[in-house]
């Protein structure tokens, strides 16, 4: 059993097609899925919160609104333990509702999964921390690009490379953990849960 403390939301960012499928696809795209969905199971289970972070990307962009490739790529059980938060930029609380979903839940400590490791994932985790939540981070369970060659500068950086320096550049209060199925969900915590969002639009 994880030694992890156990946390009350899991915040699924930018979980889309456009980076789960195809020739496009991240790299470990089909491994990081398959961890995402174990947990968005297992936080269902628990009843806590589940928010999936869309991302609502510029005109001609892989993530364009309204295309494919902007779909999420898991399916959603909408409802008040269950939403989907669309943003505009890379951190999930700049514009959003996800601050006032965390308070109005009594949320602690949260799980961060998705794409991309170095931006949306870590400018999320970051924002999190400065607010004081408790913050988990899967290894397994995000997943980037490789940063092309620069000339002058440096070869082309792997995938799991530029993952590994996002979640050491977080710094020591972010919780690394190896693996998606070492997250625990606190199960109590849905017996409150209802009475929390009583009156939320």
């Amino acid at each position: 059993m994880s030694d992890v403390a156990a946390v009350q939301a899991l915040v699924v960012v930018d979980v889309q097609r456009a980076f789960f499928t195809g020739a496009e696809a991240a790299p470990g795209s089909r491994e990081v899925r398959e961890a995402v969905e174990g947990m968005v199971g297992r936080a269902r289970e628990r009843g806590v919160l589940v928010v999936h972070l869309q991302n609502d990307g510029d005109v001609g962009a892989d993530d364009e609104v309204g295309t494919a490739g902007w779909e999420l790529a898991l399916p959603v059980v909408a409802g008040d333990r269950e939403v989907v938060v669309r943003k505009e930029h890379d951190d999930g609380f700049a514009g959003t509702d996800l601050g006032g979903l965390l308070v109005a839940a009594g949320v602690k400590g949260i799980a961060v999964c998705g794409v991309m490791s170095e931006m949306c994932v870590s400018a999320t985790a970051r924002t999190a921390l400065a607010r004081g939540y408790r913050v988990v981070l899967p290894h397994d369970a995000h997943t980037t690009y490789d940063v092309p060659a620069a000339e002058g500068i440096s070869d082309t950086v792997p995938a799991a490379m530029v993952s590994r320096v996002a979640e050491w550049a977080l710094g020591d209060e972010v919780e690394i953990v190896a693996r998606a199925v070492d997250v625990r969900f606190e199960e109590r915590f849905a017996e409150c849960f209802e009475g929390r969002f009583a009156g939320r639009e």
